[in-house]
């Protein structure tokens, strides 16, 4: 399926949209999945941004962006590789400070007040989880980020900001603006829908909740203690699955037609696969694509697109203050 697209005022022709079918028992053909891909949304978000940083290099601004990292954790030094091949191919300008497992708070706290101070630093993300010996308290640690840097858009100024409304005046976390990208990628309108969030962490659930609310959808979110999620699945137009449960929502909860993005990264025992675990998301994909319209894959749909945000959050805030400059 080709599809236009709109993104940042570039339209394009790509075919980021993978359409399959199913005989039903009437002997017609219905649709039965749109599978949303996030590798090729992102990559048209990292050329749109390629061009925008390259026309800001005629006023001597390239943005930078500096990822802190405590401890040597293997998950994280993969996802701070993405961010800075990403980084690089976008044109950002990334440096990666890793601090000792035996970094204490203060030390933490002491760097990211030296970045914020930096005027040649755009944005300044702090890679969670923090693996250190000694206690962090990661509320502190992510507040300390200036909210003009906070390009993770997790300290309370930008959370506070996005829960009012102010979209146009705050960073939007990365997970949930990708997952709204992805929402419009399939033409879907959001305004009037009714929308399920399950989950409410402060990086996807509920930021993603007051996204959906503030583009004019009606939302409820689900967590850990509401009573019968698939009852409140079964009645979304769209639905935004951040649990962090292996293959929990059913394709039996869901209601025809809907949009399911799944932000789920979960590992599961596969002795087929070399490493003898394999990656499925929070949704059971092989039941969900037979009811669902437009799905997202595991990998592949999500994951590439929290990155490419990442990069449009840098680019912005360095574009931010290049038009102070100007002023």
């Amino acid at each position: 399926m080709i599809t236009q697209w709109s993104c940042g005022g570039l339209s394009v022709m790509l075919p980021l949209l993978r359409h399959l079918t199913l005989s039903c028992c009437y002997g017609g053909r219905r649709s039965i999945a749109t599978i949303i891909s996030g590798n090729q949304t992102a990559k048209l978000v990292r050329e749109r941004l390629k061009k925008e940083v390259d026309k800001m290099k005629t006023s001597k601004v390239i943005p930078s962006l500096l990822v802190l990292q405590v401890g040597n954790r293997e998950d994280s030094n993969l996802y701070i590789s993405s961010k800075m091949k990403a980084a690089a191919e976008v044109g950002i300008e990334a440096a990666h400070v890793r601090l000792p497992n035996t970094a204490t708070q203060d030390e933490v706290l002491r760097t990211i007040a030296s970045v914020n101070e930096d005027a040649s630093v755009h944005g300044l993300i702090v890679q969670l989880p923090l693996d250190s010996v000694n206690r962090m308290d990661v509320e502190l640690v992510t507040n300390a980020v200036s909210p003009l840097k906070d390009v993770d858009g997790l300290s309370c100024i930008n959370a506070g900001k996005l829960s009012r409304g102010d979209l146009n005046n705050c960073y939007i976390p990365c997970t949930p603006n990708g997952c709204m990208e992805l929402i419009r990628q399939t033409g879907v309108s959001v305004a009037g829908k009714h929308a399920v969030v399950i989950g409410r962490s402060k990086i996807v659930g509920a930021p993603m909740h007051d996204l959906l609310l503030w583009n004019h959808a009606t939302v409820t979110t689900c967590h850990s203690k509401t009573h019968d999620i698939a009852k409140h699945v079964g009645r979304a137009d769209i639905v935004v699955v951040g649990a962090g449960r292996a293959e929990m929502v059913q394709g039996d909860w869901l209601k025809e037609g809907c949009v399911l993005i799944d932000c789920g990264i979960n590992h599961v025992a596969d002795a087929g696969k070399p490493s003898g675990k394999r990656v499925v998301g929070d949704v059971h994909f092989a039941s969900a694509y037979q009811r669902a319209g437009f799905i997202t894959p595991v990998p592949g749909g999500v994951g590439p697109m929290t990155v490419a945000m990442l990069m449009q959050n840098t680019v912005l805030s360095a574009q931010r203050v290049l038009a102070s400059v100007a002023v």
